[in-house]
């Protein structure tokens, strides 16, 4: 029998990564990470100077009011009445419907502005409180957020992708820069006015932490993500399915199941402890958690059910119980072949794609999507910047262009091309075209990327300059949104692709 010639095969190690455009030194200085922290410190500082979310706009205002109205009330009223409708707490004027940790927040950030500002946070008087100072610390509870939360989790996953022989870590400063200085994360948080860094860092955190093997305080974390904003769920599956998988390959498997089920578990209980004695408190938290009252999208969310709205109409034609099936359906088919790879070949590039996967899954077809939830793909997508800069470039500005009409709303048109214009800086370096990036990947082949690309611009020119037909007010809003749906059911079906070739590339080396 004849003996098998052996050789050097490219496709039995990890797939190489695309060309990166941006060639910088293997080994960069502590001072040029601390130097890329405190310049997107300023970046968010220059855009926190700007409008807010409903600045100006009663009876309700917009998001900025109620993140102060939560300070109010988790300030004021014991943790029991939260969730609860009372004559200090009208459910319909903003009622917290985030879970508890989000709800600890608001109260130490309701302390920091009750003892600089008491006013501004006082029981029942201080709705729609609006001035120069409280505009000031409120922007600098975010700023403190991100700098508790977000740059230490982005500081983590760099020391541990720094330590892996994983990607190329000749550009891992640019990587850093690249997860720091996303403009939609810093205008929906800075601008619009949110706390979605405290949620996305634990996210962050814990794929770091389970990328060096922490599993168990990657589980912590996590946990701590979905009690800060549901939201977080988008990325369970790939959480489950990985871990899962690790479990299964490791000797007294159950045992690691049940260990990280416990902690997960445990971290559950002590978040929710105020609650957990009482089954009333306990549904009336979760009833706040799920709106499903609310129908099945609102706005122009670039999703399924809103872009194929146009075609069906959905809430005419079902009511709200067939829809949360259907809904559920497809979400759990979207996100399985994601957590299926995982399960059986778990490997922690496969990993990223599956937080990539997973959260395009709920963002694409669950129940009750907002057009700020595009943030929960977009994060996954930086952290494969170096393995798939063009996929992540292209992503972000799409989820910059389904988002536009809401920051046109905020009038933050200014921060919106400051903060794209300073992320195309950063991304094509002058000597890109040195690089050797190979023009024929993806969305350099033929007019696949020009003809979408071209589309956006006259969207956004249109948008800001022709008034749209009376009997369609909200035309360029619908546009803009299916031009940005069919970019996101691309970059959800090339993902799955990708996370499903590299079973073909399983061998017993470590990925990173």
């Amino acid at each position: 029998m004849a003996k098998r010639k052996t050789k050097s095969n490219p496709s039995h190690s990890t797939p190489p990564p695309s060309h990166f455009p941006w060639p910088l030194s293997s080994s960069p200085p502590l001072a040029t990470a601390a130097t890329i922290c405190l310049f997107s410190l300023l970046v968010r500082v220059m855009v926190s100077l700007g409008p807010y979310s409903g600045q100006g706009v009663p009876p309700k205002f917009g998001d900025y009011e109620a993140q102060r109205h939560w300070m109010e009330i988790a300030l004021h009223l014991p943790p029991s009445d939260w969730y609860r409708n009372s004559s200090d707490n009208d459910l319909l004027y903003w009622g917290l419907d985030y879970p508890p940790l989000s709800a600890y927040q608001s109260r130490v950030h309701g302390l920091i502005l009750n003892a600089s500002l008491p006013e501004s946070v006082a029981l029942r008087t201080s709705r729609g409180f609006e001035s120069h100072a409280s505009k000031l610390l409120m922007r600098w509870t975010v700023l403190l957020s991100d700098l508790v939360v977000f740059f230490p989790a982005a500081l983590y996953f760099l020391w541990v992708y720094s330590r892996s022989n994983f990607g190329e870590k000749r550009a891992i400063m640019w990587l850093l820069a690249m997860i720091l200085l996303n403009p939609c994360l810093v205008l929906i948080d800075h601008g619009h006015f949110q706390y979605n860094c405290i949620s996305l860092g634990l996210t962050l955190g814990a794929v770091a932490a389970i990328l060096s093997n922490n599993d168990v305080v990657g589980s912590i974390l996590f946990t701590l993500a979905m009690n800060h904003k549901q939201m977080s769920l988008y990325y369970a599956p790939a959480f489950f399915g990985h871990l899962l998988g690790k479990c299964f390959k490791r000797n007294y498997s159950i045992l690691h199941v049940m260990k990280l089920g416990i902690v997960v578990l445990a971290t559950f209980a002590f978040v929710w402890w105020p609650y957990i004695h009482s089954t009333e408190a306990l549904l009336e938290v979760v009833s706040r958690l799920a709106p499903f009252e609310r129908g099945i999208y609102e706005d122009y969310v670039a999703n399924f059910w809103c872009s194929t709205s146009v075609f069906i109409k959905w809430k005419r034609l079902f009511t709200v119980e067939p829809l949360k099936l259907m809904s559920l359906s497809l979400t759990v088919l979207a996100f399985l072949p994601s957590l299926v790879q995982q399960v059986k070949y778990p490997s922690n590039l496969g990993f990223l794609y599956a937080l990539m996967n997973s959260s395009f899954s709920f963002y694409l077809f669950s129940f009750q999507v907002h057009e700020k939830s595009i943030l929960l793909p977009v994060l996954p997508a930086s952290l494969l910047a170096l393995q798939e800069p063009q996929l992540y470039s292209w992503l972000t500005y799409y989820s910059l262009l389904s988002m536009f009409p809401l920051i046109c709303r905020d009038k933050l048109l200014l921060q919106y091309i400051a903060s794209l214009g300073l992320f195309l800086l950063v991304f094509y370096s002058p000597d890109r075209a040195c690089s050797g990036v190979n023009k024929g990947r993806l969305y350099y082949k033929n007019l696949i990327w020009f003809v979408p690309l071209l589309g956006s611009v006259v969207l956004h020119t249109v948008y800001l300059l022709v008034k749209p037909p009376e009997k369609y007010p909200y035309l360029f809003e619908a546009m803009m949104m299916l031009l940005s749906f069919s970019q996101f059911v691309f970059f959800t079906l090339y993902s799955n692709i990708k996370q499903w070739k590299l079973s073909l590339y399983a061998s017993g080396k470590k990925d990173l």
